[in-house]
C-alpha cells in the first residue's frame, strides 16, 4: 500500500483532500483521532498531514488540541465564482431591498447547487444553507430552475440517480420531476414549499448568459407566503435581466470559475 495507507495507490494529494473533506462532513472541530476516522488515513499518517495543514494555515488547532477549518480555506474560496459574486451583489442586493425577503444567487457545482450570494432578511424563516454552502438541486428553487434550463442529457442524467429525501414533501419521483421540470421551462420560473426546511418554500427565476443558463436567481420565504410568492416574479425577473447585462462580456467558464460536470 502507498504510504502505508489502507488505500493501494493512494497519492498524497487524495490524502489532504481526504483530511479536508473530513470537516465538511461533521462542520464541526475534531479531533485527531476523529480526522483519521473521517478521512479513512492511518492516524500517523493523519498527524503527518494535520501538522503540514495547520502550518499552512489550512487547518487550525484550538486549545483542546481539537482541529477545524484554517483561514487560509475561507481565503481561497473568496475566489470561487468570484466574478459573477461581485458583478451580482449590488443587484441581489436590489431584490432584497425591493422584497425584503432573504435573496440568493447559485450556480451549479456537480449535482449540486452551490449559494455564491445570499443577503438574509430579518423574517424568522428556517435557513437551509449559506454563502458556499451546497443542497441537492431537485429540492430548492434555484437548483430547479437551473436544473430545468440545462441540457438535456444533464437532466436525464440527473434524473437517473438517487433523489435525496430532505423532508417529507421533496419530490423524488424522477418522472414527476420530470414533468415538473417541463412546466418551469413554460412558466420562466421555479417554487418550492418545505421541501428542503419545514417552515419555508422559494421562487426562483433563470439567470442566462449567452442565451445558456448561468445561475438560479431566488427568494426564500415562510411557508405561509406561498401563496402569494409569485408577486415577486416581475422583481425577480428584472433582476435577472440586470445580472445578465452586467456579465454579458464575461466568459462563462471565467464567470463561474467552478467544476460544472
Amino acid at each position: 500500500m502507498a504510504g502505508g495507507n489502507r488505500e493501494p495507490g493512494r497519492t498524497v494529494t487524495s490524502k489532504v483532500l481526504a483530511v479536508l473533506e473530513a470537516f465538511e462532513k461533521s462542520r464541526g472541530a475534531l479531533s485527531l483521532t476523529e480526522i483519521a476516522e473521517g478521512s479513512g488515513l492511518p492516524l500517523s499518517t493523519t498527524h503527518r498531514l494535520v501538522a503540514e495543514l495547520t502550518d499552512w494555515g489550512f487547518l487550525s488547532r484550538s486549545a483542546t488540541g481539537r482541529y477545524q477549518l484554517g483561514i487560509r480555506v475561507w481565503e481561497l474560496a473568496q475566489n470561487t465564482g468570484r466574478q459573477l459574486r461581485e458583478a451580482a451583489r449590488p443587484f441581489v442586493q436590489d431584490l432584497f431591498s425591493l422584497t425584503g425577503e432573504t435573496s440568493q444567487l447559485a450556480v451549479r457545482a456537480g449535482n449540486e447547487v452551490l449559494y455564491i450570494e445570499r443577503i438574509y432578511g430579518t423574517k424568522r424563516v428556517p435557513r437551509a444553507s449559506r454563502v458556499g454552502g451546497r443542497l441537492p438541486m431537485h429540492a430548492t428553487a434555484v437548483g430547479k430552475v437551473i436544473l430545468a434550463y440545462e441540457e438535456e442529457w444533464v437532466r436525464d442524467a440527473y434524473l437517473h440517480r438517487e433523489l435525496e429525501q430532505a423532508t417529507a414533501h421533496t419530490h423524488t419521483n424522477p418522472r414527476r420531476l420530470a414533468q415538473e421540470l417541463v412546466q418551469i421551462r413554460e412558466q420562466g420560473y421555479a417554487t418550492t414549499l418545505e421541501e428542503v426546511r419545514l417552515g419555508s418554500c422559494s421562487i426562483a427565476v433563470p439567470v442566462f448568459h449567452t442565451k445558456r443558463i448561468g445561475a438560479g436567481l431566488g427568494l426564500v420565504l415562510a411557508s405561509a407566503q406561498s401563496a402569494t410568492m409569485t408577486r415577486h416574479l416581475p422583481v425577480l425577473r428584472g433582476v435577472s435581466a440586470q445580472i445578465e447585462r452586467a456579465t454579458a462580456h464575461i466568459p462563462l467558464e471565467s464567470l463561474l470559475g467552478l467544476s460544472r460536470r
